[in-house]
């Protein structure tokens, strides 16, 4: 069972792989070796992660340096690209849960279980995003980001009781 699992998480990383260099190459963007290769970290990765943590996991994965600077400006690349999320309450990254769907991609929102840290992305239909930025805009506020990131308990851990 264990090991089946292993190769759907493969397949899964691997078609994601595959997808984003598609996408990158149709919107004329180059998702070079190293870029590709801090994707598939956070791909792995089940929970988000800081450049910190992806420059030591770089090393260990390819035995390769990586600076922290280095993992930032790629981060970028992928964020700008649609591949990657940034979490702002802790300054980490998570890959795109949605790389290779081929739906439209709602604004993702994020929840995050302050128990075990696992963050799941959901998406913020289109309508309840425009009432809550029509009600903010009412008060006078202008938002600068329309990213929500709720934090509780997951399922998991509450069927856990931790």
């Amino acid at each position: 069972m264990e090991e089946t699992l292993k190769i759907i998480m493969t397949d899964k990383i691997d078609s994601s792989l595959q997808k984003a260099q598609t996408e990158c190459s149709r919107t004329g963007l180059r998702l070079t070796d190293k870029r590709c290769k801090v994707l598939k970290i956070l791909l792995q990765a089940d929970k988000p992660l800081s450049a910190y943590d992806i420059a030591d996991q770089f090393k260990v994965s390819f035995s390769e340096s990586l600076s922290a600077m280095s993992a930032y400006r790629m981060l970028d690349f992928l964020m700008q690209a649609g591949l990657v999320h940034k979490l702002e309450t802790s300054n980490q990254y998570l890959a795109c849960s949605h790389i290779s769907c081929e739906h439209k991609h709602e604004l993702p929102q994020f929840l995050i279980c302050d128990q075990c840290h696992i963050v799941q992305e959901i998406g913020l239909g289109t309508q309840l995003l425009k009432e809550l930025k029509d009600s903010i805009e009412n008060t006078g506020f202008t938002l600068s980001s329309q990213q929500l990131e709720l934090h509780g308990i997951c399922g998991d851990c509450r069927a856990k009781g931790t």
